[in-house]
């Protein structure tokens, strides 16, 4: 039996974190008949099964038990056995990547952070990817656009948003996005028909499909009649809570029908008086 200690544990946690991945915990709380199983713990990052449990049944069993990653805290028995473990899933902050650190970048930055988001900008002008720019975000880096994603670990809690001084920049991101092996839980890109016209039609020229196209927002957002930076961000971060959340973007007083339910009133009161 192969015991691992908090301190791997920990390390596991913190790389799978780093690295934007998953892991599953398992520490064993009861073991009838199999005392000396108690307080062994198991970690699984995706990939292997870290500890085992001394017993060629009942460790896949417990690994099959971890990849089912439950979203919350639970004790759950190992199937087939009596063996019980406590499980806990850690999962990274989801992260808001923003491509381009011109105006619309500094409200966006601010609006992620408070919606929990990691914040990272990138830019490839250091007089715009600076910290002072961005106090609130995780990270600003200076970035080659060549190969924009370097050191960000991309899976399906990013939210990537496009908001590049040009057609260029847009194209080799959205490319190098197309031909990753990851989706991303959001991909958007600002900018006017036009342009989002045109950089599909070269990305469908390198191949990419038009069921990878058809999952990305350009040009992003909801039509809230946005003009200014602000108003930008405030309709981009509409349309990520709305992607996470499956609202229907419509005015909750419609949804209620409350206009309905005034005029009722109102008749009601007419017909009194």
């Amino acid at each position: 039996m192969k015991t691992i200690g908090l301190a791997e544990v920990a390390r596991l946690a913190a790389q799978a974190l780093d690295d934007g991945r998953v892991t599953v915990h398992g520490v064993v709380v009861e073991a009838p008949g199999h005392e000396e199983l108690v307080g062994q713990r198991l970690v699984w990052d995706g990939e292997q099964l870290h500890g085992d449990l001394g017993d060629a049944k009942l460790t896949p069993a417990a690994q099959a038990l971890l990849a089912s990653g439950p979203e919350s805290p639970t004790c759950a028995a190992i199937p087939g056995s009596d063996v019980e473990l406590y499980v806990e899933t850690l999962a990274p902050e989801p992260e808001l990547v923003i491509i381009g650190a011109g105006h619309i970048a500094i409200p966006l930055s601010k609006l992620g952070t408070l919606l929990g988001f990691r914040v990272t900008v990138l830019d490839d002008r250091p007089d715009f990817a600076r910290n002072e720019r961005f106090p609130e975000a995780d990270r600003v880096i200076v970035a080659d656009f060549d190969d924009p994603f370097a050191g960000i670990a991309i899976n399906d809690q990013t939210h990537i948003v496009m908001v590049t001084r040009g057609h260029r920049y847009d194209y080799d991101c959205m490319l190098i996005l197309a031909k990753g092996d990851v989706q991303p839980a959001y991909v958007g890109m600002i900018g006017s028909r036009r342009r989002v016209k045109a950089t599909y039609e070269q990305l469908a020229g390198e191949g990419i499909d038009a069921e990878w196209l058809g999952r990305v927002h350009a040009p992003l957002g909801l039509d809230l009649g946005a003009e200014t930076p602000a108003e930008i961000a405030v309709a981009v971060a509409a349309e990520i809570v709305l992607r996470a959340h499956g609202g229907t973007g419509k005015p909750l007083r419609d949804i209620a029908d409350v206009v309905k339910y005034v005029q009722a009133l109102s008749d009601s009161n007419a017909r009194r008086s």
